[in-house]
């Protein structure tokens, strides 16, 4: 029997619509979920940190905002912070880069999942859920490059359908479901439940 897949994180890409769309994910997995979550939403220049403290109330897994070199803690939920874009770092501490809009967006859903991927490899979980715009494609397309997994939002289902449409034009995905299936399928992942068919091309820089 082959061994169960082992998956070290998940990275989260969402714009219009993703504060309800968060909400409904992280509060439908379990307290015991045992990856880090690193999430991009797309929020204006001068939001504070409320959507991370509004997040963290309908989650059991602790959700803040990340700040400059927090080291990736199991079962912790990671927010981009607003006007910065959030990267993974070799040594698996997060960073925060001032660096120009990426996909018309800092923070920048590619620029966490490319980050992500060269990190994690084939280890990393990449979902895409509602949006209005294209940011995140390239990034998916990366991490399934690398050996990744790859999630999308029905577009159907989406409230705005933009994103995952475009997610799934840039690259083949490993699952397409409805949002009030995807906490399900994570938790079967982390734990080993779903054997995926994941590309093994080595990732390359």
């Amino acid at each position: 029997m082959a061994d169960a897949p082992v998956f070290r994180a998940v990275v989260v890409g969402v714009s219009s619509g993703g504060v309800q769309a968060l909400s409904s994910l992280l509060g439908a997995l379990p307290a015991n979920f045992p990856l880090p979550i690193m999430i991009v939403q797309h929020i204006g220049a001068e939001a504070g940190n409320g959507l991370a403290r509004l997040l963290d109330a309908h989650s059991p897994l602790h959700v803040k905002e990340a700040d400059e070199q927090d080291r990736v803690m199991p079962g912790h939920v990671y927010l981009a912070p607003a006007n910065y874009h959030l990267l993974v770092e070799p040594d698996g501490l997060l960073a925060l880069s001032a660096d120009a809009p990426v996909s018309y967006a800092r923070p920048s859903v590619d620029v966490l999942f490319e980050s992500a991927a060269d990190v994690y490899t084939d280890t990393l979980i990449g979902v895409v859920l509602t949006g209005a715009n294209f940011d995140g494609s390239r990034g998916l397309a990366r991490i399934k490059q690398c050996g990744g997994l790859a999630i999308v939002q029905d577009p159907k289902d989406a409230e705005a359908p933009q994103m995952p449409t475009a997610a799934l034009a840039a690259t083949p995905v490993d699952h397409v479901l409805p949002l009030n299936g995807i906490a399900g399928l994570l938790s079967a992942l982390a734990g080993g439940g779903v054997l995926p068919t994941r590309n093994k091309v080595p990732c390359h820089g």
